[in-house]
């Protein structure tokens, strides 16, 4: 059986260091101007820089990298074979889109895993509810689905050695397998609502709904470390869209 799914550092990272809001507001930064560049230039920057923070999330090695962001890859491969195979464009100004839209796709995503590793979710919680006054019932109602996504990875994969130890399997078959697949799904589906409806129960029975103000026992403070953090993603998204425009390369999407 594969290994549990983490969603937070077995062990602090120095990118934990930095408050969860502040890199929560550099991804919005980053997502802003990836959203409104169009060439290969500005993403390209921003995902050497995101690479550059890799090491400082705990992801060194190159086996955790990809463990964490392969689907994010594909979708990445994905998205350029799309654009290759069905853009009206031709040679290689079809392979350039293709590539372009593969980098904005990584470059997007990718501050989101590095947010997940170097993060606790409870720390991500007290600091949205302190800082961003978001709803305490629905960031530790979010919390709480968080924690509860390790053990849907689980049960898929008890799900799928019972029913293969009860020879349930679709053999070379790709349709059987697309059904076995379907009814999986299906089944795990069925005991996440089971297995939210007893949690949200619990967390209305401990006063999450009962509309009165919550104090936070642990606390969230902003340093200036994490001023100078958002500082940063905006002077690098600054710099990125500089060299796109020295370079002749900018072009907005919405031109």
């Amino acid at each position: 059986m594969s290994a549990p799914l983490s969603l937070g550092p077995a062990r602090p990272v120095p990118l934990s260091a930095v408050n969860p809001v502040a890199q929560l507001s550099a991804v919005l930064v980053v997502t802003c101007v990836l959203l409104v560049s169009g060439d290969p230039v500005t993403p390209g920057v921003l995902l050497a820089a995101e690479l550059a923070l890799l090491p400082a999330a705990g992801l060194s090695r190159p086996g955790d990298v990809l463990r964490r962001t392969w689907p994010l890859l594909l979708s990445a491969l994905g998205v350029a074979w799309v654009n290759v195979a069905f853009g009206s464009l031709d040679g290689g100004e079809a392979w350039l889109s293709g590539g372009t839209w593969a980098l904005r796709v990584v470059a997007l995503a990718l501050p989101g895993i590095l947010l997940v590793a170097s993060t606790d979710p409870v720390r991500l919680a007290d600091a949205l509810t302190l800082h961003w006054r978001v709803s305490t019932r629905f960031a530790y109602g979010s919390l709480a689905a968080l924690r509860l996504v390790p053990l849907l990875a689980a049960e898929w994969e008890t799900i799928r050695l019972a029913r293969r130890a009860r020879g349930v399997d679709g053999g070379r078959n790709p349709v059987a397998h697309v059904r076995l697949l379907a009814s999986t799904a299906f089944a795990l589906l069925v005991g996440a609502i089971r297995r939210g409806s007893r949690l949200a129960t619990a967390m209305d029975a401990r006063g999450f709904d009962s509309g009165v103000t919550r104090t936070n026992a642990r606390g969230s403070r902003l340093q200036p470390l994490d001023r100078w953090f958002v500082v940063g993603a905006v002077a690098l998204c600054a710099a990125a869209v500089t060299a796109s425009v020295l370079s002749g390369a900018w072009s907005p999407v919405f031109s």
